[in-house]
């Protein structure tokens, strides 16, 4: 797919100006965490497409998970990431991140994050992939919002932080081969913002499908303007699939929380039979890639479109209590959760790949660092375990904020507009926006969903093709032409890179290659684009830095 290098045309020399030491592009867990690392006496700004609270982070219902149970081990809580991650984590990641959970976990609580107690003591529950309690929640199943309203009011508290909601970053800017701020369009006006050193935290792409448990604005708009620069992207073929998302006629596909399955509900079919057992000896709390294929396969069998969560024997005034957001969202259609079966299928929930980052956030292009879900950094593998992503952003944030602060304190160079410029093209014939962007998250479920096979991939690469050969030339003057614009170039590199991936690994299974092949394919996969010509170099191969494999589990 031929690629422009920026979206919209300007000139540096009649453009408006704004200068900061550090630029934070994105307000969710990861971006917030990054500003509040960077030192007092630089200037930071962060730039937040939506509203602060419109974030994948502020919707994770789950919570966070660390070793803080005196029973559970560092060791145990690596063992149980590497198991999930099908063998392609990066062991010195995993081993630093959890490492520094307890402490992010406790500096949340200082900063005013209300986690839920139990006798005065917080309150740790399970769920799927885990070998012991280490989830720590908040309101039940609210602890995005809460750990957002927390970080958020930290963050206005602070003198060197400006904060711009409602604007949208169009495109990296790069000079030199550095990077060197962005084009951001705020109340209208396109902006040329220089910067020091800037922070990618844009989140996921869940967008790119029709069935997401993601927020309008995951449009995978940071993994798109990177690409454009140069970045290199790794991992896109390894989209999660949260196994639960409510599936009613009319509703929005929210998340059903795994905490559910943690505290004991059953995964039944349309006849009421319990099958997860039929397919992994741990049940209902196998990760999550085995749970969402294991749910198809019953869903082809059954001929049903759904499967459903059963929690009538469990105590009805302890679930009540419990998931409060999720028995109110269910009510809303008649469901008494307590009750009633919940109907549900898998959802495109978390993009496992993203830029490419080194245990600092450190990305290919210098002057770019990137964290939380915009950023591949090895912690996840192949498949993520629950609660490890809002960890993840905590800690990556904390090291590109301070990474980042280090190197703007140590530059040479001022701050100055240099001569960039990108020309207007010419525009092709209009085309309803909103009628191909159906189409793509549509084809993107059918083709590239839980299970994928050639024929498939090949034919979803083919559509978005043709719809790129016209949407990528356009230089559209509005959200949602870029925004297309950046859901295309999302799909076809995580299109293109399943392909590939010639083997079953983690949340990638290929049904023309069922079994995972550690001789050929124990390696990240890397995708990047030759800037000069706007088309994708070779996709290189990298070992993970923990060779040596993990021990196979139970998947019968």
């Amino acid at each position: 797919m031929m690629t422009p290098r920026y979206l919209v045309s300007f000139d540096s020399r009649r453009a408006l100006h704004r200068f900061t030491d550090v630029l934070v592009i994105g307000g969710g867990v990861a971006g917030l965490r990054a500003a509040n690392a960077v030192g007092s006496h630089l200037s930071v700004l962060v730039v937040t497409k939506d509203q602060l609270r419109e974030s994948n982070s502020n919707y994770a219902q789950g919570g966070i998970a660390g070793v803080l149970d005196p029973e559970d081990h560092f060791d145990h809580h690596i063992r149980d990431t590497l198991i999930a991650g099908g063998n392609l984590c990066d062991r010195e990641i995993v081993d630093m991140v959890i490492r520094d959970g307890p402490r992010r976990i406790d500096e949340l609580v200082r900063w005013g994050t209300q986690f839920d107690q139990d006798d005065g003591e917080l309150e740790l529950g399970r769920e799927g992939g885990h070998s012991y309690e280490r989830i720590v929640h908040a309101r039940g199943d609210a602890t995005g919002a809460e750990i957002m309203r927390a970080i958020i009011q930290k963050t206005r508290d602070l003198p060197n932080v400006e904060i711009w909601e409602n604007a949208f970053t169009v495109d990296l800017l790069t000079h030199e081969g550095r990077c060197r701020g962005a084009i951001i369009v705020e109340a209208g006006r396109p902006l040329m913002v220089w910067a020091k050193e800037t922070i990618l935290c844009t989140g996921g792409a869940g967008q790119v499908y029709r069935e997401s448990t993601n927020p309008s604005v995951a449009t995978g708009d940071g993994l798109a303007m990177a690409y454009r620069a140069g970045v290199q992207l790794r991992d896109m073929e390894f989209v999660q699939f949260h196994p639960t998302v409510l599936y009613i006629a009319g509703s929005s596909r929210s998340l059903i929380t795994e905490a559910l399955r943690g505290e004991g509900a059953h995964l039944i079919d349309v006849s009421g039979h319990r099958f997860m057992p039929e397919y992994d000896s741990r049940a209902e709390l196998a990760p999550r890639d085995i749970v969402s294929q294991s749910i198809i396969r019953q869903m082809e069998k059954s001929k049903h479109h759904c499967v459903y969560l059963d929690l009538s024997h469990l105590d009805a005034d302890h679930v009540a209590s419990r998931f409060p957001g999720i028995a109110e969202a269910c009510k809303q259609f008649g469901l008494d959760i307590t009750c009633d079966r919940i109907p549900v299928r898998p959802g495109a929930h978390y993009n496992i790949g993203g830029v490419t980052v080194d245990r600092q956030g450190r990305t290919n292009v210098p002057g770019l660092w990137a964290a939380g879900e915009a950023s591949s950094s090895g912690l996840h593998g192949a498949n993520r375990l629950a609660s490890n992503s809002l960890l993840e952003g905590l800690v990556y944030g904390v090291h590109a904020g301070e990474a980042a602060s280090r190197a703007a304190s140590e530059e040479t160079f001022k701050l100055q507009a240099l001569q960039i410029r990108q020309p207007k093209s010419e525009q092709s014939q209009s085309f309803d926006i909103d009628d191909v962007r159906v189409s793509l998250k549509s084809l993107m479920g059918r083709l590239v969903g839980v299970v994928r096979d050639e024929a498939g991939l090949r034919e979803a690469a083919d559509s978005i093709q043709s719809f790129a050969a016209y949407a990528m030339k356009t230089q559209f003057d509005s959200l949602p032409g870029w925004e297309l614009q950046n859901l295309l170039t999302t799909a076809s590199c995580m299109v293109d890179a399943a392909l590939v991936r010639t083997e079953s690994r983690g949340v990638h299974f290929r049904s023309d290659y069922p079994q995972p092949d550690d001789h050929n394919w124990r390696r990240h996969l890397a995708i990047q684009i030759d800037v000069n010509a706007g088309h994708p170099m070779p996709m290189e191969l990298r070992e993970p830095t923990d060779v040596l494999p993990v021990a196979a589990t139970d998947q019968s």
